[in-house]
């Protein structure tokens, strides 16, 4: 008699059983800000079925406006109140667990106005933390500053520890870049906020007042969408658009619920379950 199957672990389910979704932009929706094919389906039907939704990036570069704004110059209608970024989960997490306090900032507009928006001053006397985010301005003195106060004991935050960043000329470097040189000067190692921490999923559970149960994360990435994921007990997708292809998620001692070229298969599975409904 042959031996039976282990169950599969988690059960793959299909689109239309699950409540909410969260989405990474880059390889999910976009490449190259141009659209993967299906994303406007997808976010058609979500949004015809009323189904929460929110679009997560790590880039803490712009605010939600910007990037709903640069997605719709892409053909994309993602409105601001379902964008989600790393920055406003800093600063959520900041406000948590020191409210009203002070950091000194090294970023661009969207981790600054987050940080604003909890009531968060900036300040380079005696701040409760050196935060990092993503910057096309490196200025050596900033750098100077930001490790001399974690030397001196300042609390050391990043927004997420992506090395590098995709663009249309190649790669840039990015958050995880720039801290591994402070860390390299301090010896000290930030916490980072941003995927593969669960705790930015957890972050846009409580946004979308979702449970973990019945959401699912798409992303492109084994090693920080799948990851973060799985850490925050979701359903877990991953798409082959971007990143990760399916030899890459053999080799992580971790597996997605399910593997699927692209969105367009989600978005099918959604159009025809409401055309039976």
């Amino acid at each position: 008699m042959a031996q039976k199957r282990p169950p599969t672990w988690p059960n793959v389910r299909h689109a239309s059983e699950i409540g909410s979704w969260l989405l990474d932009m880059d390889g999910v929706l976009v490449r190259e800000e141009h659209p993967i094919e299906g994303a406007n389906r997808f976010l058609d039907v979500l949004r015809v079925s009323e189904t929460p939704f929110l679009v997560l990036t790590n880039n803490s570069m712009y605010t939600r406006r910007d990037l709903s704004a640069r997605l719709n110059f892409g053909g994309l209608n993602v409105p601001e109140d379902h964008i989600w970024t790393s920055a406003l989960a800093t600063a959520g997490f900041l406000a948590a667990q020191r409210p009203g306090g002070s950091a000194f900032v090294i970023g661009e507009v969207g981790l600054t106005t987050a940080l604003h928006e909890v009531g968060y001053t900036q300040s380079e006397n005696d701040p409760d933390y050196v935060v990092i985010g993503e910057t096309r301005n490196y200025s050596f003195e900033r750098i100077t500053k930001a490790v001399r106060l974690i030397e001196s004991g300042t609390r050391f935050i990043a927004t997420n520890p992506d090395p590098t960043g995709p663009s249309i000329d190649g790669s840039l470097p990015a958050t995880g870049a720039l801290t591994a040189l402070i860390s390299r000067a301090t010896g000290k190692e930030p916490y980072f906020v941003g995927k593969p921490n669960p705790l930015m999923i957890r972050s846009a559970l409580r946004e979308l007042s979702a449970h973990s149960e019945s959401t699912a994360m798409v992303g492109d990435r084994m090693d920080t969408d799948m990851v973060a994921g799985l850490e925050a007990g979701l359903h877990t997708v991953l798409v082959l658009s971007g990143v990760s292809n399916e030899e890459d998620a053999q080799h992580f001692p971790y597996r997605p619920s399910r593997i699927i070229s692209s969105v367009d298969v989600l978005a099918s599975e959604l159009e025809a379950h409401y055309a039976q409904s």
